[in-house]
């Protein structure tokens, strides 16, 4: 019975580790960079890393800055969002190890990554707007809470990846093992400009109860929440509804 026991706790300690060792390849799945044109593509050097950032120009004081899914070409959406928000300049990051920017994905230099980012864009334009998709919500949040943003709408955020991680595996000591948490929580208390939380109504990967639970802690007046019916979570761009959320957003 000894013997058993020690081999069930020797197995789960090997499962541990092996999760410890590679829950970034779970969590980030870098993709490649579909528009690839240089009056498109913005170079950005940070310490450890060339940043490429898909873009469309425009003077004026309006930018917006998006980030990302985990899964996400930044990229395919400079085509719709060209059209939709015609007086703004766009700047779309591609996170480390994503389309063509060096090096490997954290929550760290992601963070300090959407800084350098900013500081970029804000020299130009004075009137930054902040779009965050899944993942890139938690990067969003974050960079409103720390800069001088104007506007924050968040697409299928989360309260934190550290709940939606202990979630998914209940039976390991999530706690201990995570290395990204993505803390949205602890950020949205000191956001004051307007946020606009954008739901899918049938999203597979981000509870509903995890949104309710970050726009509570939003101060009171300063958040609003939009769901988009029918929605899910990977096609809720492809809604009609979901563009026209964002363009009001930002009036």
């Amino acid at each position: 019975m000894y013997i058993t026991l020690a081999a069930v706790a020797i197995i789960y300690l090997a499962i541990c580790l092996a999760m410890f060792v590679f829950q970034r390849s779970l969590l980030y799945y870098p993709q490649p960079r579909a528009v690839t044109a240089p009056a498109s593509t913005l170079a950005l050097q940070v310490p450890g890393s060339d940043l490429v950032v898909t873009i469309r120009p425009h003077s004026g004081p309006k930018a917006i800055i998006y980030f990302g899914g985990n899964g996400e070409d930044v990229s395919a959406n400079l085509g719709t969002f060209s059209w939709a928000f015609p007086d703004h300049a766009l700047f779309l990051l591609h996170y480390r190890g994503y389309g063509g920017s060096t090096g490997h994905p954290s929550e760290r230099a992601i963070s300090s990554d959407a800084v350098a980012l900013f500081k970029n864009v804000y020299a130009k334009h004075t009137e930054v707007a902040i779009i965050g998709r899944s993942l890139g919500s938690g990067v969003a949040i974050r960079l409103a809470s720390e800069t001088p943003v104007a506007r924050l709408i968040l697409v299928t955020p989360y309260d934190s990846i550290e709940e939606i991680a202990a979630a998914e595996y209940p039976y390991l000591p999530v706690k201990l093992l995570l290395l990204d948490r993505y803390e949205s929580w602890k950020y949205a208390p000191a956001i004051k400009i307007p946020t606009t939380l954008i739901v899918a109504q049938n999203d597979e990967v981000i509870p509903r109860a995890s949104t309710d639970r970050l726009f509570a802690r939003f101060r009171t007046g300063v958040a609003s929440m939009r769901v988009v019916a029918g929605a899910g979570h990977n096609d809720i761009e492809a809604t009609s509804e979901y563009i026209k959320i964002i363009q009001a957003a930002l009036q």
